[in-house]
């Protein structure tokens, strides 16, 4: 289980594949790497695919500081130059997201594309934040298995968890979001609520980018990924149908079918 010190703080990773050009992808809160398996199966005979668990989630370490959106940034900044031979095509989702395009604005010298899924530049809503809050208390003090049920209709669209089919998937990421470090969580989910909004800075991006949201997401509605489309410069955006929150999850084959046309002409 490979580890990278960045920033005082080890960060577990995967390296995959082979080809001229790396794919660094980033995952959203309360999750980890493995929610890109799907295109990492996809795109590693063509593209080197890194994927790397933010402080505090998944298996890496949980620092009791940094879980700001800015550090969080400077964690992956800090990875890309010490494991990618020059620029790579950044694929974040949610917080990934939010990673993407604070990379995009501090270090553009770093990024060949960004890929933005499910992702928002704006802050948190306040209407949100006491909801958050109140399951982080809970998190924080009872566990992540008091309050997965009510996370899970955040993470996923009604057409994946209603799916039988998918019963044993669903069960899957339900187990994962469990066995997340408890108080590292709480910190990241923190740092998401009070994160700081870089809408108004978006028109500085230079980096070619493509934007993808899933129909049903309720956690980031399609019409923040129709604001960011409109306010970065010849970004291109697609719907997703039948995806919430983790689209690269619920529907991994349109997910990858974007990213491969746009990779293609990038």
């Amino acid at each position: 289980m490979p580890h990278l010190t960045v920033n005082g703080v080890r960060l577990h990773y995967t390296d995959s594949g082979q080809g001229d050009e790396t794919i660094v992808f980033s995952h959203g809160l309360l999750m980890s790497g493995r929610m890109f398996d799907a295109q990492v199966a996809q795109f590693s005979s063509r593209y080197r695919c890194i994927t790397y668990d933010h402080r505090g989630q998944g298996n890496s370490d949980a620092p009791l500081d940094g879980y700001d959106m800015e550090t969080v940034a400077e964690d992956a900044a800090a990875l890309i130059r010490e494991l990618a031979n020059g620029p790579v095509h950044f694929a974040g989702l949610s917080m990934g997201g939010f990673v993407g395009m604070r990379l995009a604005l501090r270090h553009p010298e770093l990024l060949r594309s960004l890929i933005i899924l499910e992702s928002s530049a704006d802050p948190e809503p306040e209407d949100n934040k006491p909801k958050y809050r109140k399951m982080n208390f809970v998190a924080r003090w009872f566990g992540l298995g008091v309050v997965v049920d009510k996370v899970m209709p955040i993470m996923f669209g009604q057409s994946f968890l209603t799916d039988p089919a998918r019963a044993a998937q669903k069960a899957q990421w339900r187990d994962r979001i469990k066995a997340n470090d408890r108080k590292g969580i709480v910190r990241a989910v923190n740092g998401v609520i009070d994160r700081v909004g870089v809408y108004q800075d978006l028109d500085q991006i230079s980096t070619p980018a493509l934007i993808l949201v899933g129909d049903e997401d309720v956690a980031t509605v399609p019409a923040k990924s129709e604001r960011m489309r409109d306010a970065i410069a010849g970004a291109e955006m697609h719907l997703i149908p039948g995806a919430g929150h983790s689209a690269t999850i619920e529907e991994p084959a349109a997910v990858n079918a974007h990213i491969e046309t746009y990779l293609a002409r990038v």
